[in-house]
């Protein structure tokens, strides 16, 4: 099989800025990315297809058979065979929208452009489990760190945890080779924590509910981590943590309070940042919507950060609730900054935001990416220009 996970282009615009960087099947939310979960759950070809500027980087791969599926579905092992069950020219279809075909290599990018000219016969599924807005990665991550542990870990022996912890319910805690944890509390809580490979939980800190500790990622000392979080790959975080979702090369190194949120890759904290995830007044939390420019209601009580990637705060920001941040954006100042606040815009509540030019985020980014033994390439440095002359238009009513 030839899987190929292709953005819905509308649904795309309404996950921005989370993909702005990156096709939807790339998105983390559990232990593992999307494309991650078709593969293990396959162990086929899966590739992913984005927008063209993204290509060079995540490059599709084409067949005279492909089995293109919808990149925001959230797989399960009913789901893949449903898919490997199609027939040459036919679908799967969900409340009356196309979400999976097999088909030719030309009419799978259509299948990504122009779905909706496909003149297939479908079958509807009953139910599926998939990544509509950006607020879905935390609310959806309990679920998704259970199914992605019992995927990783099934017929497999968990190494074991130094007796300087204390912790419960040692059946749903595994730990991968080169993990360590040295006098911390660990309470799965009924949930489920992974450690991976090489990663590390400091003296004193203390984990209640699901962790998805991804490889090579530390909890630091005295932190206070509620579940269900991911952190990861190669993420630092300290301070107090609740239902959060940290993608890789992130760092929340210092206290301060994040709840209820997403921050992208290569993102940074200063110290004593905190976002409010629940408004004074306990109403309904609105955030702001690319798709639609606006801000929309989430349906949700609780909500903080959505932040995109290479994006950065000063020490003591202080995020309102449903605060949405773009890529490479430079945030800080006393007060509470905008509760949108564009790709590559540098300011905060005091000032008013300026463009953040291109070169000097470059810059940052280059040099952030160095101190992991990563060079911002070519591909990377496009896609970020990209980015920077299509957000251009939204920096100009700040």
């Amino acid at each position: 099989m030839n899987i190929i996970l292709s953005d819905n282009l509308e649904e795309r615009f309404e996950l921005l800025p989370l993909t702005f960087t990156r096709p939807c099947g790339d998105l983390r939310c559990g232990i593992l990315t999307i494309e991650d979960k078709w593969k293990k759950i396959s162990d086929e070809n899966v590739s992913l297809l984005g927008e063209e500027y993204l290509r060079k980087k995540f490059k599709p791969v084409f067949s005279n058979d492909n089995f293109c599926v919808e990149s925001t579905i959230l797989p399960d092992k009913d789901f893949f065979l449903e898919v490997s069950k199609l027939e040459k020219g036919t679908g799967l279809s969900f409340n009356g929208s196309l979400i999976a075909a097999r088909l030719n290599d030309e009419d799978s990018l259509k299948f990504f452009s122009d779905r909706k000219s496909l003149s297939i016969s479908t079958k509807e599924c009953k139910n599926i489990s998939k990544i509509t807005y950006t607020w879905d990665i935390f609310t959806l991550n309990e679920q998704e760190i259970e199914k992605d542990f019992f995927l990783i870990t099934s017929g497999r022996k968990s190494a074991e945890l130094s007796p300087t912890n204390r912790y419960l319910e040692k059946e749903r805690i595994f730990v991968e080779e080169g993990a360590k944890a040295e006098f911390s509390i660990i309470n799965p809580a009924g949930g489920y924590v992974y450690l991976g490979k090489d990663s590390e939980i400091m003296e004193n800190a203390v984990i209640h509910g699901s962790l998805a500790l991804c490889e090579g990622s530390v909890v630091k000392i005295s932190a206070k981590i509620y579940g269900a979080t991911t952190m990861g790959p190669h993420t630092k975080c300290g301070g107090e943590v609740n239902n959060s979702v940290i993608w890789g090369y992130s760092n929340k190194g210092h206290d301060g309070f994040l709840g209820n949120a997403v921050l992208g890759q290569w993102c940074n904290l200063g110290a004593d940042t905190n976002n409010s995830n629940l408004k004074n007044n306990y109403a309904e939390v609105k955030v702001w919507n690319y798709a639609k420019h606006r801000f929309v209601k989430t349906g949700l009580q609780f909500c903080g950060l959505i932040m995109g990637d290479h994006s950065k705060s000063s020490i003591n920001t202080m995020f309102n609730t449903g605060t949405v941040v773009g890529v490479s954006s430079n945030v800080f100042g006393s007060g509470f900054p905008r509760n949108f606040v564009p790709s590559f815009a540098w300011g905060g509540a005091d000032s008013a935001y300026e463009t953040y030019p291109l070169k000097k985020a470059l810059e940052t980014a280059s040099i952030m990416m160095k101190r992991r033994h990563i060079e911002l390439d070519e591909i990377e440095t496009e896609i970020l220009t990209h980015i920077f002359e299509e957000t251009q238009n939204l920096r100009k009513n700040f």
